[in-house]
């Protein structure tokens, strides 16, 4: 089987595996107990904790390990929108992930007013648009860091500038971003920060979410007070020290994923005709890459089947949505049509690909499209 859907899911790296195992088996302990197994199982999280804060650039005390991205994205929008003091207006891009989208309309049915910002051809969000619409009572901007369909990566830096400018706290979806990018808060400006470990090798269900100490927001889940009572519930500290394992090692050299992926994107574009690359075709992350197929009847999905009976692993976008028959919300946003929107493939892999499995997709997609 050859796996190209990373963004959809990782396998487990070994490394983070055996860094779990522990917490598995012999050191078991509640965190909150106060005997030598609760202790033991404390440290390791106290220590997850810090490793993790280390590659974001923040202190320890702002790190809330929680469930995954989804509920990440959720505490962050909702919890900050319901306690920030300024106003009841709310700011997001029109290609985020679900998580973000839905959690901004659970607050307009609040009463709140979401402003849902355009992005061009690419999936970029230019910085001046989201400085028109901001206003003295935008009580949060959420803009992600890197999108999981498309692979264009937002010019994080400034728009949150823009945002401080106004005072105006500023969370993002960095999920596809991790184990990529440059993940410091001290030098990006974020306010607040999602991550999700099993896009990095862990197994499902643990994920982070940052928050600036000065910024005020509200817990969505509450009981045993657990974390200073940013998110209660027994942690999970095999998934903890998993996630800080896999966030320290990261995806490989994104040099050379790069340089792989854009010999993968012209090998596409050369075998198969009417194959069009869409998001950025530079400022994308290194091992994403995402086509229309323009000159075939048929839909991303049915070739993605085609694929798989052949062995290659790939998806239409991402697998939040798989099985709709709605297109993609990304690609429309894009300007694509709905019946061009609909035969999207995309291939995401890490630095275990190497040249000749790339080169062997292209042939075998050249095969199953004009085939």
């Amino acid at each position: 089987m050859i796996y190209l859907d990373h963004a959809a899911t990782s396998p487990v790296r070994r490394e983070v595996l055996e860094a779990m195992w522990p917490y598995l088996t012999r050191d078991f302990g509640n965190p909150a107990s106060h005997h030598e197994p609760g202790a033991v199982a404390r440290q390791a999280l106290d220590d997850a904790r810090r490793r993790v804060a280390g590659v974001l650039g923040a202190r320890a005390g702002e790190v809330t390990f929680c469930s995954g991205g989804t509920e990440s994205d959720n505490t962050a929008i909702k919890g900050i929108a319901l306690a920030a003091p300024r106003g009841r207006h709310v700011v997001v891009s029109a290609v985020e992930h679900p998580a973000v989208l839905e959690s901004a309309e659970w607050l307009g049915r609040l009463g709140f007013d979401v402003t849902v910002l355009p992005v061009d051809r690419d999936g970029t969000v230019a910085p001046q648009t989201l400085a028109d619409a901001l206003r003295d009572d935008t009580t949060l901007v959420s803009i992600q860091h890197a999108n999981n369909e498309v692979g264009t990566i937002q010019p994080i830096a400034a728009l949150a500038g823009l945002a401080a400018e106004r005072g105006v706290p500023f969370h993002t979806d960095a999920v596809q971003a991790a184990g990529w990018l440059d993940l410091d808060v001290s030098t990006s400006g974020v306010t607040a920060l999602s991550l999700s470990g099993h896009k990095l090798g862990t197994p499902k269900g643990v994920g982070v979410l940052w928050v600036q100490r000065r910024q005020p927001w509200e817990p969505l889940v509450h009981g045993g007070g657990q974390q200073d009572g940013r998110r209660s519930g027994t942690e999970d500290v095999a998934g903890a020290v998993g996630l800080a394992t896999a966030l320290e090692l990261g995806h490989g050299d994104p040099q050379v994923v790069t340089e792989r992926r854009d010999r993968f994107v012209g090998l596409v574009e050369r075998l198969v005709p009417g194959a069009k690359l869409t998001g950025h075709r530079t400022h994308r992350l290194p091992g994403h890459v995402s086509f229309v197929l323009t000159r075939t009847p048929r839909s991303g999905e049915s070739i993605l089947v085609d694929l798989d009976a052949r062995g290659i692993v790939s998806s239409s976008g991402s697998a939040c949505a798989a099985g709709s028959d709605e297109p993609s919300h990304v690609l429309t946003a894009m300007g694509y049509d709905r019946e061009t929107a609909q035969t999207a493939v995309r291939f995401t892999f890490d630095d275990s690909v190497d040249d000749a499995t790339l080169e062997q997709v292209a042939r075998e997609l050249a095969q199953v499209t004009t085939g």
